[in-house]
């Protein structure tokens, strides 16, 4: 069965993660795991002239390529995190959109050369539903990546996540995890040509990894 979003209730949950994730002096900064320094970097996306990232959370990302020359673009559920990333990288030539991913794919006819997400919508939204909209809005040729945990060995399909611990009040959204040949298989059912999906090994031995796929649009 389906998991149910409520976007309201995300929405609130996702208000609250700006408010600790955000850094006023955080600086530009480009990584597809969760460590620093770690693994490949954006020439993943190849040599975009326009860039969407779903799920920009603090536009870390988002401000690093535009400062080199690219059109970036970034949704988020979040108006608190959108408000933050407006302000903070106002210079950097970055734009920030508040909106639920699924319908600002479906209502938006703009093409892009690349959609990225870090441990972003991609975790968070029903594949069977995003991958289709991607792939209306990649240019031919173009590619969607994402990274995110890898998932738990026996847990598949979405995965229900409470906020901040199980005390309080009950703030939960979904994430989706599977193994890297079925994220192959959703993403050619979607109308990719290619997909690649892999774990990279943590850099330290024992630790957790990280899912990194990627696909390309014929």
């Amino acid at each position: 069965m389906p998991a149910q979003h409520d976007i309201a209730a995300e929405t609130e949950l996702w208000d609250g993660y700006a408010a600790s994730a955000f850094k006023d002096d955080a600086d530009p900064s480009f990584c597809w795991t969760q460590y620093a320094g770690h693994g490949p970097g954006p020439e993943l996306l190849g040599n975009p002239r326009s860039v969407l990232e779903i799920g920009c959370g603090t536009g870390r990302a988002l401000a690093y390529l535009a400062q080199r020359g690219i059109a970036a673009r970034g949704v988020d559920l979040s108006p608190v995190m959108v408000k933050k990333t407006t302000t903070k990288w106002a210079n950097s030539g970055a734009e920030f959109v508040c909106a639920e991913v699924l319908e600002y794919l479906s209502e938006h006819e703009d093409a892009y050369d690349a959609v990225y997400s870090i441990f972003g919508a991609a975790w968070f939204t029903d594949p069977g539903r995003l991958f289709p909209l991607v792939r209306q809005r990649l240019k031919l040729g173009g590619v969607f990546v994402f990274s995110q945990p890898p998932a738990i060995p026996g847990a598949y399909g979405p995965q229900g996540m409470y906020k901040g611990g199980f005390a309080g009040k009950a703030m939960f959204t979904y994430r989706y995890s599977y193994r890297p040949a079925m994220w192959e298989r959703l993403l050619t059912r979607a109308g990719f040509a290619t997909a690649d999906a892999e774990v990279l090994d943590a850099p330290h031995p024992g630790h957790i990894g990280t899912l990194l796929v990627r696909a390309v649009a014929a």
